[in-house]
């Protein structure tokens, strides 16, 4: 699939346009997993020299979009069946824990929550990127209402692999949309009782591995995401 057309933009550095650029294609599945980028390649779509393009690359590796590889260029990282399932299960830890906090110390739900929900619900159409990068949002919202940086760093370190899921998921199961916005709804007003069990009890369907996506990647055998 061919890349988009990078828009040219002088608001961010050229390090930081190049990121976003070369991020947003990975998501959108244009660069895809198991892909070489080349350096050449990215500053001639983005009319940058080839250092801004090597500190995204090293900011994109630190996050694992991508593996740089001496001589040969940037390895577009694939998300395995193993690392998807192994990416719900410590999803469900960490976000459980946050959930069980929040509703038993009675700490305040961020109002951001429902204002992120408000706007996922304005796009429309098949283009899922918008509605992954809030998905992120709310999700890393309720996990920051604690207060713990380090937790909430290490649930900021899932990240690559969480959107390239989301948005795997959501082309191969569009009615996903409305399930999730459902979701989303009955887990923020579960919370806002302070109702754990309904809370858990919805994070744990939310955060469920799709066999539909799951058996689309890379080391898929029989029980996975069962």
């Amino acid at each position: 699939m061919k890349p988009r057309q990078a828009q040219p933009s002088v608001a961010k550095p050229a390090r930081e346009r190049v990121y976003l650029y070369v991020r947003e294609e990975i998501l959108r599945g244009h660069f895809a997993g198991g892909s070489f980028i080349e350096e050449e390649q990215i500053s001639s779509a983005m009319k940058v020299s080839r250092t801004p393009v090597r500190e995204a690359f090293h900011r994109l590796e630190a996050e694992r979009f991508i593996d740089l590889l001496p001589r040969r260029g940037a390895l577009v990282r694939q998300v395995t069946a193993q690392e998807l399932v192994d990416l719900y299960e410590t999803r469900r830890m960490i976000e459980g824990y946050a959930v069980a906090r929040i509703c038993q110390q009675k700490i305040p739900v961020p109002a951001e929550m429902a204002t992120i929900l408000d706007e996922m619900e304005q796009f429309a159409g098949g283009d899922h990127f918008p509605r992954v990068e809030l998905n992120r949002r709310f999700h890393f919202t309720m996990v920051g209402a604690l207060g713990n940086e380090v937790l909430s760093e290490l649930y900021q370190s899932l990240g690559s692999r969480q959107q390239r899921v989301a948005m795997t998921a959501m082309s191969v199961d569009p009615n996903r949309v409305d399930r999730i916005r459902i979701e989303h709804r009955a887990l923020l007003a579960a919370l806002q009782a302070g109702d754990e069990a309904q809370a858990r009890a919805v994070l744990e369907q939310h955060l469920r591995p799709i066999v539909g996506v799951v058996s689309r990647l890379p080391g898929y055998g029989p029980g996975e995401g069962d």
